[in-house]
Parts: structure tokens; sequence; C-alpha cells
């Protein structure tokens, strides 16, 4: 994945902008954000995602073929 995936979004994502970037729903968003491997940061009762480390995160979930 290139470094400039997400460009245009903000360094720091909530919910509904995790959900935009990745074409889901804010449902879809929340759960993810509550897996225990992804990368969130909890500021209040906020979850948060700093963009690269989405992309990391990404970056290491993709399937190569690998079986």
């Amino acid at each position: 994945m290139k470094n400039n995936l997400f460009e245009n979004l903000p360094d720091v994502l909530d919910a509904k902008l995790l959900a935009q970037a990745l074409c889901i729903s804010k449902s879809g968003a929340y759960a993810l954000m509550s897996q225990p491997d992804f990368p969130t940061m909890q500021i209040g009762g906020r979850k948060l995602v700093i963009k690269p480390d989405l992309i990391e995160w990404m970056q290491s979930h993709v399937n190569h073929g690998r079986r």
C-alpha cells in the first residue's frame, strides 16, 4: 500500500471517519476498533486510530495467498 493511501483524511480518525475510509458501516468501524489487535487509543470515552497505525495494521492483515 502506498503511504498516501488516505492522504485526504486527518491524521487521527474516529469511528465515523474510519467507516468512510474503509467503506464500511459505522457499526462495522466500532466492531473493528474493538478487536484486540486493532491499533486504537482512547481519549475519554472516544476510541481513535492514528492514520499511520491504521495503514500499518492493514498491511499486516493483507492476505498474500498464504494458507
